[in-house]
């Protein structure tokens, strides 16, 4: 602190009562300074040792070369400390007796010196000095109006009899009277006839120009460090001052301002922004939010994708603008009978699109046949499953361009570059730059032509489904069945298990075995190898499941009444409602690293069925939807004995055509949307009365549907007339809040997805073969206050209508 010879200290009221410099008593904060014997304070020394408050000073003390040392009261605890010791003569001395600072002395001579130069200066009047013209006269005269033309003067004479005669005023009509008026009519004087000749005249405006320039003073930053010291008390100190009488009556003061002051902390939230809340109140009270859907990109192909409709979209879970779309041709009832009637003229793909190359394709899946529906691995975003038209179910593998996904942006700034380079320059430096720079030329001819990769596994098509597969969906990583429909629990943490459904009246649960087969002989493994010779470039992943894999389960939706059997289009299952859920750390608009890692496919091993616990608590119930248009709710379990799943099923007919859509609330798990023909329905499992919420018949068609990510009460429909319905059930139930056009065509599906919290996406693909993406408003994507439980509150009234209306038809039929 600048004093190295001052030593803080505390002096305990029994030290001050030994050396006689009690506060307020011996020492005052006027009278502050207090000899001390050197004798003495070594005498306390050698009595209370490390008790005494010198203690810490006691080399000091000793080495001290005077006889009497110097303690000052600090009243103001300058230097932490109540008391503190001056540790050499000069100080001790310049505080007893302080010096007469140089600054008083130089006041005191300035002050004789103004005394002295002060002098009395005598007034002198202005004197007159005579006026000298510079011409400004000329300046006044010329800027004064002066009249140029001559005045007209009247002169208006009167009788002088007439003057002050009495007046009387009539009424008589002027047409009446011979000349009462005169009428003064426009007309043409020659003499100001001039004919205007036509003149070119152009006019340019030219903005005035000024140089201005800012500077933003910049302060040099600095370290700032803050240190405080406790003002420590003896239990004496502190019994005095708990008991004090100021203590008592300052608690007495403010005991009334802090007793309303935690009441009103109980009735209202403090640090509610009510700026903030009235925003959302206009909003939701009939103002007019500002709602759309802005369009960001739209993606198409003349190669893979003309005359065909995208049938599926799923974003890459951790790579920031990749999605894929599958697309497949268009059959009338007796094309999709005869699949094995249609000629392969066109080759079946799935197509990754990046944000920053809308023209080329980033990466092609080569398919055996049309894709209807594939989804990305929640393991694994490596691994692919999808679903053929042909009933077969295909497995991908793309680890090895994944790395291609992630530098998509930089490929694309490169090849743009390197075209506008080569559009500025000669034939010669053409030729020179594509001799100099192959790597370049590479780079262009795979931008072109994107990499296909051949897929991993395929099933066999005697196991497999007999029409189209329909809806997938991959099991999550926390349990897995058995051929007996029993689930347990999945120590490896990966999904391996996957569901399809398709109209051939079943539903097939498929496992992803361990890649640890039984022995062969040599001699067959030279067969095989010889027979089925795998391309170099195709991943060896699902090698051991290729044309042999076959479903776990087989579950037949059979009716009660008749012995027909349900054709599922659609499954919902409630422990698939990880699929829908959004991340806290929603990915950045950077590309995300994903740590190199060995694919853990291929590193699973056969977990022994003894040790797995089995999981009671996992639900086995599911939605089904129909191609009939009929909503199933129904339960894999089976028994033991019978060979194939024949469950207990609720039959609801509500939409007339068949469902397209039926996926769970993102937020609720228990609430299923399904979207079919021309409405809607919600529905909330375990009520068995009906729909919570049913639609009205729509002008058009509904043909996709799905929930927002982000906002309970918010959901899309597509439409056939290439619109877009935006529901929200907490401003209107009855008709949509807002649509807006986004095609010509029909809408097959929808898609959102969250980039950043500030940055939401909706694709939605039509029929001509063009995905639209869409930039989502803050309106619709941000939720309201409180928005969750309101939702939650109309769900609950509903179903409580629902039972109401129930009783209400029971009593009536009772009384009938």
């Amino acid at each position: 602190i600048g004093h190295p010879e001052i030593f803080p200290l505390v002096f305990t009221t029994k030290t001050q009562e030994i050396f006689n410099c009690r506060v307020d008593e011996d020492v005052t904060e006027e009278n502050c300074f207090k000899l001390i014997k050197k004798e003495d304070i070594i005498q306390d020394l050698k009595t209370r040792a490390t008790i005494s408050d010198f203690h810490p000073v006691k080399k000091v003390v000793l080495e001290y070369p005077g006889e009497e040392l110097l303690v000052v009261f600090d009243a103001k605890f300058q230097y932490g400390q109540n008391f503190y010791f001056v540790a050499s003569e000069e100080a001790k001395e310049n505080l007893l007796k302080p010096p007469e600072t140089a600054e008083e002395k130089d006041d005191d001579k300035e002050e004789e010196n103004r005394e002295e130069t002060l002098e009395v200066h005598p007034y002198k009047p202005p004197v007159h000095k005579p006026w000298v013209s510079l011409g400004s006269e000329k300046e006044v005269e010329e800027e004064s109006v002066k009249d140029t033309v001559t005045k007209i003067k009247y002169m208006i004479s009167r009788v002088r009899r007439k003057f002050g005669a009495p007046i009387t005023f009539t009424d008589k009509n002027a047409s009446h009277v011979k000349d009462s008026y005169v009428e003064c009519t426009s007309y043409q004087d020659k003499t100001f006839s001039i004919k205007m000749l036509e003149k070119d005249v152009g006019v340019q405006i030219v903005p005035k120009v000024r140089e201005a320039s800012t500077q933003t003073k910049w302060t040099y930053p600095k370290n700032a460090a803050t240190q405080y010291f406790p003002r420590q008390l003896s239990n004496e100190e502190k019994e005095e001052s708990l008991s004090s009488e100021k203590l008592k009556e300052f608690l007495t003061s403010v005991h009334l301002r802090m007793e309303i002051a935690l009441q009103q902390n109980e009735i209202m939230n403090a640090f509610f922004d009510d700026w903030k809340a009235l925003a959302e109140d206009e909003s939701s009270s009939g103002g007019k939010p500002d709602v759309y859907l802005k369009a960001y990109q739209s993606f198409t192909d003349l190669r893979y994708l003309k005359d065909r409709t995208i049938s599926c979209i799923c974003w890459h879970p951790t790579i920031y603008g990749i999605i894929a779309v599958s697309a497949r041709v268009w059959l009338s009832y007796e094309e999709q009978v005869n699949l094995s009637d249609k000629s392969l003229l066109q080759q079946s793909v799935i197509l990754f699109w990046s944000f920053f190359d809308p023209i080329h394709p980033q990466l092609m899946l080569e398919c055996p046949e049309d894709i209807y529906c594939f989804q990305f691995s929640p393991s694994d975003p490596n691994i692919i499953a999808g679903g053929c038209i042909n009933g077969q179910v295909v497995l991908w593998d793309i680890s090895q361009h994944e790395e291609k996904l992630q530098n998509a942006k930089t490929v694309a700034d490169g090849i743009k570059v390197t075209a506008v380079n080569t559009v500025n320059a000669s034939i010669l430096n053409i030729l020179q730059y594509i001799y100099m720079s192959p790597s370049l030329m590479q780079v262009q001819q795979s931008s072109t032509e994107p990499p296909l990769v051949r897929y991993c596994a395929v099933s066999s098509i005697q196991n497999s489904h007999k029409k189209t597969v329909t809806d997938i969906h991959w099991l999550p990583d926390y349990f897995e069945d058995n051929r007996m429909g029993a689930t347990f629990e999945n120590r490896a943490e990966i999904c391996v298990q996957l569901v399809t459904c398709s109209p051939d009246c079943s539903i097939l649960f498929w496992d992803i075995p361990a890649t640890k087969l039984p022995e062969q002989p040599s001699s067959e493994k030279v067969k095989e190898e010889e027979i089925f010779c795998m391309p170099p470039d195709v991943p060896d992943t699902f090698k051991h499941l290729d044309l042999c894999w076959k479903p776990l389960i087989k579950i037949n939706l059979r009716k009660s009444d008749t012995n027909t059997e349900y054709s599922p289009v659609r499954i919902s299952l409630k422990e698939l409602h990880y699929h829908y859920k959004t991340s806290e750390k929603v990915q950045s608009l950077n590309t995300l690293e994903v740590p190199a890692k060995d694919n853990p496919y291929t590193e699973m091993s056969t977990p022994s069925s003894k040790n797995l616990k089995v999981l009671e608590n996992i639900s086995t119930d599911f939605f089904v939807g129909t191609e009939d248009g009929e909503i199933v709710y129904s339960n894999w379990k089976m028994e033991i004995d019978s060979d194939s799943a024949k469950p207990h099923t609720q039959k609801y007919t509500i939409h007339t055509e068949t469902i397209n859509t039926l996926q769970r609330s993102p937020f609720f798990k228990d609430i299923v949307l399904s979207v079919g023909g021309w409405n809607f329905a919600i529905w909330k499992e375990g009520v068995t009365n009906g729909p919570i919420l049913q639609s009205s018949c729509s002008a058009g068609r509904y043909t996709a549907g799905q929930w927002s990510l982000t906002r309970p009460g918010i959901f899309f429909i597509g439409r056939d007339d290439g619109n877009i319905d935006i529901w929200d059930l907490l401003r209107k139930t009855h008709e949509p809040s807002h649509f807006q056009n986004i095609s010509e065509s029909v809408i097959t599906f929808i898609s959102p997805w969250i980039a950043s919290p500030k940055q939401h996406f909706l694709a939605v693909s039509d029929d001509l073969g063009v995905l639209h993406v869409l930039e989502i408003c803050q309106t619709l994507s941000h939720p309201l206050r409180n928005e969750y439980a309101n939702v939650l509150d109309y769900f609950e009234r509903e179903v409580k209508y629902l039972k109401y209306c129930e009783q209400e038809f029971q009593e009536y039929q009772e009384f009938q």
